[in-house]
């Protein structure tokens, strides 16, 4: 299948909100069971949440890091082969030479790894009150872009507090990426304030498709994912949404929506600022 350069093509898009246990055996095995059903429902690109094979914690991220390759992306490679998919691999932590990293890697339908994020902006937070957060004190943050080419269209991404920065978004645009994808765990404070609002924010700021994928909500766990992953199209709709169990939701993105405000931006980078 070939695309005209910019043009996207219509495509079956899923993401896997998956419930994510303290075994990362069974995590593997949910999550690579999940990619199977996806598939068969006609998905071609398949995507899975933040942290989807270890608890999401500073106290875990230690004992639960991998090599990159590893077990964890193994699996991923081989299931991508399998179903003959694309398939982000939400996020796994990281470990190289010495330092911790939450880090998503995509694998095409031959199996073969075409990106590697490493978060840029670490979620340190402090609500009174409310939750207190420090990916700081054991993660190290990536400082590089991540896009990858497809089929269907250009595809940019970013990790969960990443989708907070609007800067990153726009440099995936000017990139030539017509849909972001951020793999993402908002807590029981943050999720109800912002999850959709900035998913929103940055499809209608771009003109593109956003999707963000989230854990299933676990009430016993010690971080409390907010769940409702979410696909929103550029004229900011939310097209598909779950709620906070366990579920796959699929999308079909890439048909015209609404009305293009692309061609009408003007170019303001030269204006000068006012003193």
């Amino acid at each position: 299948m070939q695309r005209l350069k910019g043009v996207m093509a219509n495509f079956r898009i899923a993401l896997i909100q998956l419930q994510v246990s303290a075994a990362k055996t069974e995590n593997l095995n949910r999550a690579t069971g999940l990619v199977k059903t996806a598939a068969t429902q006609g998905a071609k690109l398949v995507v899975l949440p933040e942290c989807f094979n270890s608890p999401y914690g500073t106290q875990y991220f230690p004992e639960y890091a991998e090599k990159i390759p590893g077990e964890s992306t193994q699996k991923l490679s081989e299931i991508a082969k399998e179903c003959n998919i694309y398939l982000i691999g939400g996020s796994v932590p990281e470990e190289d030479a010495g330092k911790l990293y939450n880090t998503c890697t995509v694998f095409g339908p031959d199996g073969t790894m075409l990106a590697k994020h490493r978060k840029i902006h670490l979620f340190d937070i402090n609500v009174p009150g409310k939750i207190r957060f420090q990916e700081s004190e054991t993660l190290s943050p990536g400082n590089s872009f991540s896009v990858f080419d497809t089929p269907y269209c250009k595809i940019g991404l970013g990790i969960c507090y990443d989708i907070r920065f609007a800067e990153l978004a726009q440099i995936y645009t000017q990139k030539g990426c017509q849909l972001l994808v951020y793999p993402g765990a908002f807590n029981l404070t943050t999720g109800p304030a912002h999850w959709e609002l900035l998913q929103r924010g940055r499809a209608v700021d771009n003109q593109v498709y956003v999707a963000a994928v989230s854990p299933a909500r676990d009430e016993k766990a010690s971080y409390v994912a907010w769940g409702h992953s979410t696909v929103v199209n550029p004229w900011g709709e939310v097209i598909a949404k779950a709620g906070t169990e366990e579920t796959v939701i699929y999308a079909d993105i890439g048909k015209p929506v609404g009305v293009s405000f692309a061609l009408s931006r003007a170019d303001v980078s030269h204006l000068p600022c006012p003193h």
